[in-house]
C-alpha cells in the first residue's frame, strides 16, 4: 500500500511528544517527508521492538547522484523540485508502515518495518523504477540498505546505512548496495582510508600496515585522483604523499581542506620530505598530521586511530548541526516573506567575515550562526510572523524573544557551536545600547554579532515584507550609513558592506544566495 502523504500516522503519539517537547514541526518544509530528527526518535522506537520481538527491520539511505553538480548547472529552484519530485516518488513506492525522512541536502533515509533484506530489495528496485520513470535517466541515485534485528543502536545503523551507500556510489551511478544482518556484526565501523601515493612499492607497505586494522583501503595515484575518489564516497582518512605528478599531495591537501564538503576529513601527509619548510607547507595547507617515510607502524597506527575518532566526532556534530538547521528551514516554512533569508544572510555575513579578515573560526561562527539566527523565531505565532500590517506594542515583544529563544535552544551545543551562540543571540544588539535582548554597547558585542547585525538589517530592508515594499540598494546603504554615523552600527562593517555591495552586479543570483 503506497503511503499518500509525507506523514505516517501510525506514528501520531510520537509526533504530539515530538512537538511538545522540541516546540518544532516533525517534517521537512522543503519535501514534506519527516525530517531527520524525527527520523531518529523513530528509529531509537524501532530498534526496541525488533530487540523485544526479535523482529527484523531495514534501514535505506538514498544519495541522489551528482546533486550539488546538478544544482549549480540548473539553478537552487530546479534542485528543489529534484528533492520534491524524488520524495513524492518515495511516497507512492513505499508503504504505509515505512516511514522517509530527509536526512541532509540531496540524501534520505527510509525505515522499512519488518523487512527481511529480501523483501527490502523490492522496495528498492521499485524506489529505482520510479526514479527512472520520472527523470527519465537525467537524475539517477545509489541506494545502500542494510537490515537489522537491532542489534545496533541508532547511531552505528545510521553509519552502516551510510557505508553501504557510499559503497554503491564507488560502482557508479544509480548502484546499490544491500547488507543483511550478518555484516553488522561488530560494533565498530569498518572505515574506509584512502591512500594516495604515486609509488606502488609505497601503497604496498601502507596496505600491509592497515590491514590488520580492518579498514577498508582505496587507492589513488595523484591529487587529481584522490580528489575524483572522495567526490563520490564517504572517506574517513587520507594518507598523502606529498610529492606526485600532475596534482602534488600539498595542493590536494589545500582543496580539501578548502572545501566544506571534505574539510572535516583528517588527512596525514606521508613523505620522504623531512625539512622543515615541507613540515610548514603541509601546515600551511591544513593538513592534520606529518609522518615521515618510511613510517613507524606502531606510530602510524596510533595517529591514525586518534584521527579517526576525531572524524566520528565531528560526524557527530556535522549531524547536530543538520538537526538545527531542519529547525531553521521549519521556521522559513512558517514565514512566507523570509523564504532563503537565513541563506542569504549566513552567505553575506562569510563574506563581510573575509573581507575584514577574520580567523576561520570566526568564519564558521558566521556560517552556522547565520543558518541559525533565526531558529527562536520557532516559537512565534504564524499570525504574528506574517502580520501584514505593522506588530502591536504586545507583538513586538512576543517577537523580540525570539534571540534568547533561540539561544536557549542551541545552548546545550555550546562547545560544538562556540561563537556561533553569541551571533544567534546578539544579531539585533546596538552599539548605542538600544537593541535587544541585552541591551549591550560598543566592545560588549562581539565581531561575528555586529557583522551579523549588518548582514541581516541589510537583507530585511531590500526584501519585501508583509507591511512595505523592499528597499532599492541605494536606499538600504543609505540607511545603513545613517545608522552607523548616529552610532549603531559598526562603521567598519557597513563601510565593507559598501564596497562588497558594489560589486554583487556581476554576481549571479546564485551566488548571491
Amino acid at each position: 500500500m503506497a503511503m499518500e502523504t509525507g506523514v505516517n500516522t501510525s506514528y501520531s503519539d510520537l509526533q504530539k511528544d515530538y512537538e511538545k517537547q522540541t516546540s518544532a514541526p516533525f517534517t521537512d518544509g522543503l519535501t514534506g517527508l519527516f525530517n531527520y530528527g524525527f527520523f531518529l526518535e523513530v528509529l531509537k522506537r524501532e530498534l526496541k521492538h525488533s530487540r523485544r520481538n526479535s523482529i527484523p527491520f531495514s534501514v535505506l539511505m538514498i544519495d541522489i547522484d551528482g546533486f550539488r553538480h546538478y544544482n549549480h548547472q540548473h539553478g537552487s529552484m530546479a534542485g528543489d523540485r529534484v528533492l520534491r519530485e524524488t520524495a513524492e516518488v518515495m511516497r507512492r513506492n513505499l508503504r504505509g508502515s515505512d516511514l522517509a525522512a530527509r536526512y541532509v541536502s540531496d540524501q534520505f533515509v527510509v525505515i522499512l518495518s519488518e523487512t527481511e533484506m529480501h523483501e527490502a530489495e523490492i522496495a528498492v528496485k521499485r524506489i529505482e523504477e520510479g526514479i527512472e520513470e520520472r527523470f527519465k535517466g537525467e537524475i539517477t541515485a545509489c541506494m545502500g540498505c542494510v537490515s537489522s534485528r537491532g542489534s545496533q543502536d541508532a547511531d552505528g545503523l545510521i553509519e552502516k546505512a551510510r557505508e553501504a551507500v557510499s559503497s554503491a556510489k564507488l560502482q557508479g551511478k544509480g548502484a546499490r548496495v544491500l547488507a543483511g544482518p550478518e555484516s553488522l556484526a561488530s560494533d565498530e565501523r569498518r572505515h574506509s582510508v584512502l591512500v594516495v601515493d604515486d609509488e606502488p612499492t609505497n601503497v604496498r607497505l601502507l596496505e600491509a600496515m592497515l590491514k590488520p586494522l580492518g579498514h577498508h583501503i582505496m587507492k589513488a595515484s595523484n591529487g587529481d585522483e584522490a580528489l575524483r575518489i572522495v567526490g563520490r564516497a564517504e572517506i574517513d582518512l587520507v594518507l598523502l604523499d606529498a610529492m606526485m605528478p600532475y596534482m602534488d599531495g600539498f595542493e590536494a591537501c589545500r582543496r580539501l581542506k578548502q572545501s566544506a564538503v571534505t574539510r572535516m576529513i583528517p588527512v596525514i601527509m606521508v613523505t620522504a620530505l623531512d625539512d622543515r619548510d615541507s613540515k610548514v607547507r603541509a601546515i600551511e595547507a591544513g593538513a592534520d598530521d606529518f609522518v615521515t617515510k618510511p613510517p613507524d607502524r606502531i606510530e602510524l597506527t596510533a595517529r591514525i586511530r586518534a584521527l579517526i575518532r576525531t572524524k566520528q566526532l565531528n560526524d557527530r556534530y556535522v549531524s547536530l548541526e543538520n538537526v538545527l538547521f531542519s529547525l531553521a528551514n521549519a521556521v522559513e516554512a512558517k514565514d512566507a516573506y523570509t523564504q532563503g533569508h537565513v541563506k542569504r544572510v549566513s552567505k553575506l555575513a562569510v563574506h563581510l567575515g573575509r573581507l575584514i579578515e577574520l580567523p576561520i573560526e570566526d568564519l564558521e561562527a558566521l556560517r552556522i550562526g547565520g543558518m541559525l539566527h533565526d531558529i527562536g523565531k520557532i516559537g512565534i505565532p504564524d499570525s504574528v510572523l506574517n502580520k501584514p500590517g505593522r506588530l502591536d506594542p504586545a507583538e513586538w515583544e512576543l517577537m523580540k524573544t525570539h534571540p534568547d529563544v533561540g539561544h536557549r535552544m542551541a545552548e546545550p551545543l555550546r562547545s560544538i557551536l562556540k561563537a556561533a551562540l553569541d551571533v544567534i543571540r546578539h544579531h539585533h544588539e546596538k552599539l548605542d545600547g538600544s537593541g535587544y535582548p541585552d541591551g549591550l554597547r560598543g566592545e560588549d558585542i562581539s565581531v561575528v554579532a555586529r557583522i551579523m547585525a549588518v548582514a541581516d538589517f541589510y537583507d530585511a530592508l531590500i526584501t519585501d515584507r508583509p507591511y512595505r515594499r523592499g528597499m532599492s540598494r541605494e536606499e538600504a546603504l543609505m540607511l545603513m550609513k545613517r545608522e552607523a554615523t548616529e552610532g549603531r552600527l559598526d562603521d567598519t562593517v557597513v563601510s565593507r558592506l559598501g564596497s562588497l555591495v558594489s560589486g554583487l552586479d556581476g554576481m549571479t543570483r546564485e551566488d548571491r544566495g
